[in-house]
Order: structure tokens, then C-alpha cells, then sequence
């Protein structure tokens, strides 16, 4: 297409020589002779290339470029004049006039001028052309695309970051540093790290919190930002909301395993959200249970998914030790404080320090050590023994226990100020027996595990073992289920784990959907056979599954003359 070019003079011999000259050459002109008639035609046509006249009646050249700014028109505006001078030049100049071409014109300096324009046109429009492409990509994209220069500067940011990181546009040109940050800082750490280090950083679902929005969970990706040239210039950040994916998983896809713990039940699945809550918060945490529901594996998952991680986390079961030996244990001891103490010991607590401690059976503990306790836990401060310097820690403090401590504290045996210092948080874990649903993983958990362990490839547990197991009371919990297990893997030497593998109290225990081999009665021959055949041949376990003594199943099998079947 031809460049379409308007031109503005009063004077129609200039006008009419514009048109003779640039029509010969193939342009589109248009000409107007005063300020209204160029708005008419600036309001109706996209010209490529304007000519002013900088003295028009009633209005200047000046005014028309005013309009033409006021209006954001990407036009190249030349302007004409026979009396050019410093005041008007600066003013055209400010206001974006692109050349100035004195009177009288001539020809070789007209079309000079009419190219050079042209191409900074072209040039305009395409970097416009790129503009607006970005910009459209920057508005269809959902996530959050934030700029910053090497000074962390801001740049540039789309609508989605405002939606999600709550920033506006008059953030542009501000330092990031200086913008609000729910999330804690930790987008700010990651550009940081990019700007240093000009690699990539990765954030996955930290929670923000801007515009007191509680619990929404992003995610984050900062990556060097290059120029034309392939010369870093800052950094470029991407934030994805995935509030919504978040709370789908939680709704829709129930978590069945959290770090180490097995699980998928309602129960289950309280434990795991009240250890998503607590495993950054500094405080401590009571966790109850009874014996062999795990809450040394609660422990772990909130020492290794919190910011303490990296460092310790030490383990004492506080029954195990004696008064003396506990104090020592866990506060540390110097040469020559007691019989025995040949050299200086470090403590639990100071190995711990910037890490956690978990001191499992804490019921256990003597009131000695429970005031001893109780100043670290208030003051974070401790001495070793036979010491007097004060040795300062940063440790966070998980207990645990299978008894009432709140019983104990009425018996006088625990201190209530402990009590409810240790109790600021507390996780309760259920008893496998109200958890039964749970039971199929576990199973299928150990399965896995006892393969690897003992290099067999047992692929289930038969129909009767899991109604043994679903209904099984579990009174030693996953513990016993594990240890069961265990016990059957060792026995088995075929590709299904079946009741004569399991322990003798497993194997007589009868669910109420599985009937007695003898259906109630002991002295029905076959019925002893049946017993006798389910149990390998083993009287005890026989015995056991009939009810009877194992003198009555002998005398039995020799009034009967009950013999192995031969197959």
C-alpha cells in the first residue's frame, strides 16, 4: 500500500506543490488548510506521515501536534516553516515533532525527508506490532509475569499480577523490596537469588497472603531476563496461583500417605492437616496416642516438611534412662561431675540446637527433670552437669506420650505448669482399630517393604488374613500389624500370605463372617481334620482354632485315628 501523507498549510501554493510532487511518486495525499480541517482528517484516516505548517490561521503547526499527542497517534510529524527559531524548535521537539523542513522547499530535501520518516514509521510499527502482541500475551495469561532490572527495579508486571500478588500499575518503577510481600519475602529471595546468580529459582506452593486473603498457595519461578544482545538485565518472574488445585487435591484426591505415615481415612487426614499447620510454627507440640500408632512418625513429618529441616532432630525415649542418666542425656554433663563421667558429654539439647527434640514417653520423666525442662522450654537456656555456664539453644521441643497427662497432673504426678506448656498444640492419633479403613494400605505397604527385606515376591495376603485383619482389635496398633507381618513373610514360602503364617493370637482369633472349623463343635472328627490340615499339622495351633486344650486334641486324634490325607 502506499503511505498515505496529510499536509497542513495555509498557503495553497504549498499545498498544491506537495500534491504534485508526492502523487507523482505514488503517495496518498490529503491536504488541510487550518487547525479544524487537519482534526477532521487526523479523526478519519491513519496517515503514515504528517506535514505542519508551524503558522496556521487562528492555530499553529504547534496545536496540531498537541492534538496529535493528546490523541497517542503514532504519526511522524514534520513541520514546516519559514522563520524557524530556538523557542518553537524546543516546543516542537518536546511535543515529538520528528524533522523540521525550512521554506522555500526543495524537492531532493522533501523526499529525503518523506524516506527517513517512512522508515521510522516502519520501524515504530513494528516495534508497536511487538508491543501489542506482548501485551495481549501478558492479558491472556493467567499467571502472574512480573520484570525487574538488575537493581530489582520493577519493570512490568500484567493484570494477573495484580490479581494474585495485589500489585497496581504505579508499582512500575519502584523497588521490589520495598512492595508488600504475604508470602514473607520468599518471591523477593528467589529474584534475589536469580540476580545474583543469573539461574533459574524455583518456589513450590508458598503460601501468600495478600489483601488478608488466608490460604492461598502459589507457586513461583524466577529466570534471568536478557536483553537483544544476550546481556543479563534483570530478572522476570512467574507466579502461579494454585489455590484451587490445592484445595482440589485435598478435596478430591485424599492424601494416602504424608511423609512416612500411612493413611487415607478422615482421621487420618485431620493428622495430616494439623501437621501441614504446625510444621513452621515455633511452638510446641504434644503428640498422644497409644503405643505403636506412630507418633515418632508424626515427629519426623514435622521436623523434615518445616524450615528446620536441615538441621537435627533428635530422638529420646525418656522412659528408657534413669533420673541421672536422663538429666545427663539431655543436658550434657563435664568431666568429673559424677562416678563415671570420665570425659565431657554434649548434651540431646545442644546437639539439637537449630533443629528439634523429640522426647518420646515424656510421662515418664521425674519431677527433677520436669523443672528442668520446664526453664528450657520458657527460657531456652540450661546448664550441663557439674557446670555453671548457661549454654543458650534454639531447639524446637515434640513430645509425646501413650498416658493422661492431664490424669497425672490431678494425681501430682506431672507439673501442671509443664503440662500446659507442653500441651499448646496437640495431635491426636487415632488407634488402628477406629481407623480400619487404613488397613489394605498398610498392608500393601508392608507387603512392599518385607519384599525387599527378606528378597521374596509375596504379592497379597488371602481373603480370610484380611477379614482377620479388618476386624482384629490391634491392640499393639500398626506396631503389631507390622510385627505380624513380619512374622508371616518369614514363614511363607509361596506368592500368598495365608492364617497359618500369622502368629498363634491371629490365628485364633475368628471373625464374625468366618466360621469355627468345627462350627462349635470339637468332638465332629472331621472338624479336628479340618484344624489339623489349617494349621500344618501343628496341635497347638489346632488346639487353639477348636477351643480345646492341646491333652484334648491329642487324646482326640487317637480316638478318632485321625491321619494326614495323603494327596
Amino acid at each position: 500500500m502506499s503511505a498515505r501523507i496529510l499536509i497542513i498549510d495555509d498557503e495553497e501554493g504549498i499545498r498544491f506543490t506537495f500534491r504534485k510532487f508526492l502523487s507523482a511518486e505514488g503517495y496518498e495525499v490529503s491536504a488541510a488548510e487550518s487547525f479544524d480541517q487537519a482534526v477532521d482528517c487526523i479523526s478519519t484516516t491513519d496517515f503514515d506521515l504528517i506535514f505542519a505548517d508551524i503558522i496556521l490561521k487562528g492555530k499553529t503547526g504547534i496545536d496540531v501536534l498537541r492534538e496529535i499527542k493528546k490523541r497517542n497517534i503514532n504519526c511522524p510529524v514534520i513541520m514546516i516553516t519559514g522563520y524557524p527559531n530556538i523557542d518553537t524548535a524546543s516546543e516542537a521537539v518536546r511535543l515529538g515533532a520528528f524533522d523540521y523542513i525550512p521554506k522555500p522547499i526543495q524537492k531532493d530535501a522533501l523526499f529525503h525527508a518523506i524516506d527517513v520518516a517512512l522508515q521510522h514509521k516502519k520501524v515504530i510499527d513494528e516495534k508497536d506490532k511487538y508491543r501489542s502482541n506482548l501485551e495481549a500475551i501478558f492479558r491472556s495469561v493467567k499467571d502472574a509475569i512480573i520484570t525487574v532490572d538488575k537493581d530489582l527495579v520493577l519493570l512490568e508486571i500484567n493484570e494477573a499480577a495484580g490479581d494474585i500478588c495485589g500489585f497496581t500499575r504505579n508499582a512500575i518503577g519502584k523497588v521490589f523490596s520495598s512492595l508488600h510481600h504475604g508470602c514473607k519475602g520468599k518471591c523477593l529471595e528467589a529474584l534475589v537469588e536469580t540476580v545474583n546468580t543469573k539461574q533459574p529459582a524455583e518456589l513450590n506452593r508458598i503460601e501468600c497472603r495478600v489483601n488478608n486473603r488466608k490460604g492461598q498457595i502459589a507457586a513461583v519461578t524466577t529466570s534471568p531476563l536478557l536483553n537483544s544482545q544476550g546481556i543479563f538485565s534483570g530478572a522476570v518472574m512467574v507466579v502461579k496461583d494454585e489455590t484451587r488445585l490445592t484445595g482440589l487435591e485435598r478435596e478430591l484426591n485424599e492424601r494416602r500417605q504424608f511423609h512416612r505415615i500411612i493413611g487415607k481415612s478422615e482421621r487420618m487426614q485431620e493428622v495430616y492437616s494439623m501437621i501441614d499447620l504446625l510444621t513452621d510454627v515455633e511452638t510446641t507440640v504434644l503428640i498422644t496416642g497409644e503405643s505403636g500408632t506412630g507418633k515418632e512418625l508424626v515427629a519426623e513429618a514435622l521436623h523434615y516438611k518445616g524450615n528446620r529441616s536441615p538441621n537435627s532432630l533428635v530422638k529420646v525415649n525418656c522412659s528408657a534412662l534413669s533420673e541421672n542418666l536422663l538429666e545427663s542425656e539431655l543436658f550434657g554433663h563435664v568431666r568429673g561431675s559424677f562416678t563415671g563421667a570420665i570425659k565431657d558429654k554434649t548434651g540431646r539439647f545442644q546437639l539439637a540446637d537449630g533443629g528439634t527434640i523429640f522426647l518420646d514417653e515424656i510421662a515418664d520423666i521425674s519431677p527433677k527433670i520436669q523443672i528442668e525442662l520446664l526453664r528450657i522450654l520458657e527460657e531456652k537456656e540450661f546448664e550441663r552437669v557439674g557446670d555453671s555456664t548457661t549454654i543458650k539453644v534454639d531447639v524446637r521441643v515434640v513430645t509425646a506420650t501413650n498416658q493422661d497427662l492431664s490424669n497425672k497432673v490431678k494425681l501430682g504426678e506431672f507439673r501442671e505448669d509443664l503440662y500446659y506448656r507442653l500441651n499448646v498444640m496437640k495431635i491426636m492419633l487415632p488407634p488402628l482399630r477406629e481407623r480400619r479403613d487404613d488397613i489394605p494400605l498398610l498392608i500393601n505397604y508392608f507387603l512392599k517393604k518385607f519384599n525387599k527385606k527378606f528378597d521374596k515376591e509375596i504379592r497379597a495376603v488371602s481373603t480370610d488374613v484380611e477379614k482377620i485383619f479388618m476386624q482384629y482389635p490391634w491392640p499393639g496398633n500398626i506396631r503389631e500389624l507390622e510385627h505380624s507381618l513380619e512374622h508371616a513373610f518369614i514363614l511363607c514360602r509361596q506368592l500368598t500370605l495365608a492364617i497359618e503364617h500369622l502368629p498363634i493370637e491371629l490365628q485364633t482369633y475368628q471373625p464374625d463372617n468366618i466360621p469355627s472349623p468345627n462350627n462349635g463343635n470339637a468332638d465332629d472328627p472331621q472338624a479336628i481334620l479340618q484344624a489339623l490340615e489349617k494349621t500344618g499339622w501343628n496341635k497347638t495351633k489346632a488346639a487353639s482354632l477348636l477351643g480345646i486344650s492341646r491333652r484334648s486334641i491329642y487324646r482326640k486324634i487317637k480316638e478318632f485315628n485321625i491321619t494326614p490325607q495323603k494327596r
